[in-house]
């Protein structure tokens, strides 16, 4: 048997002729459409134009469907296989797969392998005032949603200490019944850790930016707020938290099929890369390795 996809289906005539003609075994062709997802490009000729001029930062950029930029993007083999046995084949040239179904098998394979761990990709000092300065804390944080208290591998250490860093987008000036962030007089709980109370707003000159939140903590853990934020502490005074570099990648195309585009580079999403340089992380994550895979809370696997 031999597979190939339908733009072979044309020449099968003069292959079996020559097959014939020299003598060989004839095989049974299967042709089939070729795997069409949305937005972005699966043809060689494409890629290769984005490689070759840069549009994209090689072969294995996590926004291509290759299988290098699949892998370093993450994504396991056995979610790959689950998306191709879910869509099966077809004959049909002009079907489209939805992204969506692709990452809903990475979603659902890296919820069982991929650790948590907490980082702060836009980070905003929270200085608790009534925890004396220099004194740290190590918590447990669950590396699992299921982690028993008996199995000490399903957790890893965080520090606590007098001053925590939270996401800039987890703090706003005024309150709402649907918003569940810190503001002004109210309080959240900091996962793995306690509740928090807003006490006083630091502004810049402008008045408006707010650059730092100062709160008090309750070690009875007594206040039951509704709203959990991650977060990542000072490891010890004066000491900031790891830094880490942390790359979102969006889809690579606006349309769902730039191939029909006769302009198709102009359809490049300007957004599918964001470079965050400053982000925080637990200090767990020092000794990450290329190729690890984790999922930060709240915010998506990496």
């Amino acid at each position: 048997m031999q597979l190939c996809t339908l733009e072979f289906e044309t020449r099968r005539a003069s292959y079996y002729w020559l097959i014939d003609a020299l003598g060989l075994y004839q095989p049974y062709v299967w042709e089939y459409s070729r795997l069409n997802v949305t937005n972005t490009v699966m043809s060689k000729r494409k890629l290769n134009r984005l490689v070759t001029e840069r549009w994209v930062d090689g072969w294995d950029d996590p926004r291509l469907m290759t299988l290098a930029g699949l892998r370093r993007r993450g994504v396991t083999s056995t979610s790959i296989n689950a998306f191709v046995r879910g869509i099966g084949i077809t004959r049909s040239d002009s079907s489209m797969i939805r992204l969506d179904r692709l990452e809903f098998h990475i979603r659902e394979e890296l919820n069982k392998t991929a650790p948590r761990m907490m980082v702060v990709l836009h980070p905003l000092k929270v200085v608790i005032t009534n925890l004396e300065v220099g004194s740290t804390m190590d918590l447990d944080a669950k590396k699992w949603p299921d982690a028993q208290i008996e199995d000490s591998s399903s957790f890893y250490k965080v520090p606590f200490s007098n001053i925590v860093y939270i996401e800039h987008t987890d703090f706003r000036m005024k309150d709402s019944k649907d918003y569940y962030g810190l503001a002004p007089g109210k309080s959240v709980l900091l996962r793995y850790a306690f509740p928090i109370k807003c006490t006083e707003v630091i502004l810049s000159d402008d008045k408006e930016t707010v650059v730092e939140v100062r709160a008090e903590f309750d070690p009875s853990k007594k206040t039951k707020p509704k709203g959990v934020l991650h977060w990542v502490a000072e490891p010890s005074p004066g000491i900031d938290p790891l830094k880490v570099e942390v790359r979102l990648f969006d889809k690579l195309f606006l349309s769902e099929n730039p191939a029909e585009l006769d302009n198709w580079l102009a359809d490049l999403n300007p957004e599918s890369k964001v470079v965050i340089p400053g982000a925080y992380a637990v200090p767990s994550l020092r000794t990450a390795a290329v190729g690890d895979r984790f999922q930060f809370e709240r915010l998506g696997k990496f």
